[in-house]
């Protein structure tokens, strides 16, 4: 089954065509990163206009790169939440466009879940159950993933998701946006043990995360710094805060995992292209006898070939949508 994907639920406007859930055909991603880095982050008036101009082209790119017309796919499919109501918006329009045209059927996808099946594209053998953590700029849930269809939330976060905290600390330190890629490239020379932020664990279970006191605990010292006149080691200050959130995230995905007696644990997300949360978790899956598996690094920013691998186990499972279809900026997992 060939799926025409589109994702554009933030700043990439993106399409794919998936064959049966695991050969990407083509994947095709229009990003927005420059256009968004003078206001240091994404404009979401901006994004959906640029959305609307990029979107067109991408499609037909996707198409083309794989030698296919529309005629030739079997279905459609697009993020339809959570994410910029008028970015999804966008997307959502130009899929159902799709699908009155061409009588193709329209497949759904929650945003989240696509970032989870990103982990079946390069590695087929990796299947449910097993718990995967999902951080983005927008999310930091940890999902027990019991079959291709059936996921249940066991922790997220109760304020700042941990991309966003990247972003602000980035901004803060003067590193630029986005904050993930530019907090990694300083912190190689700083020292994680340098300072101690804060880990905190929320929610009764205490796997739910907060990441606005260490976003915070670093605002304060670098402006007690400043007050003081002292001399700010921004690689130490981007070492000890990254030191801290992967800390929280890797150690609550593996007890989580020894908790529901799982032996598979997974990666997901923008967050998920950081090394040293990826090595972090690699090394303790392998302490705990566990099977680990992350996608690559293109796999897991935003794009349209993890949603054409969700979409195909949304359609066996009978999940078709019709012309009501509406983007849905808060949508639950």
């Amino acid at each position: 089954m060939r799926i025409l994907a589109i994702e554009s639920s933030c700043d990439e406007t993106a399409a794919a065509v998936v064959e049966d859930g695991v050969r990407v055909l083509s994947n095709v991603i229009n990003t927005q990163i420059e256009l968004h880095k003078e206001f240091g982050g994404v404009v979401p008036e901006v994004a959906s206009r640029k959305h609307i101009e990029n979107v067109s082209d991408v499609v037909d790119k996707a198409l083309s790169d794989c030698g296919m017309t529309l005629d030739e796919v079997d279905a459609i499919a697009v993020t339809y939440g959570p994410g910029l109501v008028g970015a999804l918006l966008v997307g959502v329009s130009t899929a159902k466009g799709l699908s009155f045209v061409s009588k193709k059927p329209l497949i759904p996808v929650h945003h989240i879940k696509g970032h989870i099946c990103a982990n079946y594209i390069e590695n087929p053998d990796f299947k449910p159950p097993f718990i995967c953590l999902v951080a983005s700029g927008g999310h930091s849930h940890i999902v027990y993933v019991k079959d291709y269809n059936t996921y249940e939330v066991l922790a997220k976060t109760s304020d700042d998701a941990a991309g966003e905290a990247f972003d602000k600390v980035s901004r803060v330190l003067g590193l630029g946006y986005p904050g993930g890629p530019a907090i990694q490239e300083c912190a190689k020379s700083g020292n994680p043990d340098a300072i101690r932020f804060p880990r905190v664990n929320m929610g009764e279970s205490g796997f739910d995360f907060s990441f606005s006191g260490v976003k915070t605990a670093v605002i304060n010292y670098i402006h007690n710094a400043e007050q003081k006149a002292l001399e700010i080691n921004k690689a130490d200050v981007a070492a000890s805060f990254q030191e801290a959130v992967t800390d929280v995230l890797s150690r609550h995905l593996i007890d989580c995992a020894l908790k529901y007696g799982t032996k598979k644990i997974a990666l997901a997300g923008g967050v998920a292209a950081n090394k040293p949360l990826r090595e972090r978790c690699e090394a303790l899956a392998q302490k705990n006898g566990m099977e680990f598996n992350c996608p690559s690094l293109a796999l897991c920013t935003d794009n349209a070939a993890m949603i054409g691998c969700a979409a195909f186990h949304e359609y066996n499972a009978g999940t078709i949508a019709d012309m009501t279809l509406n983007a849905i900026a808060n949508l639950q997992i």
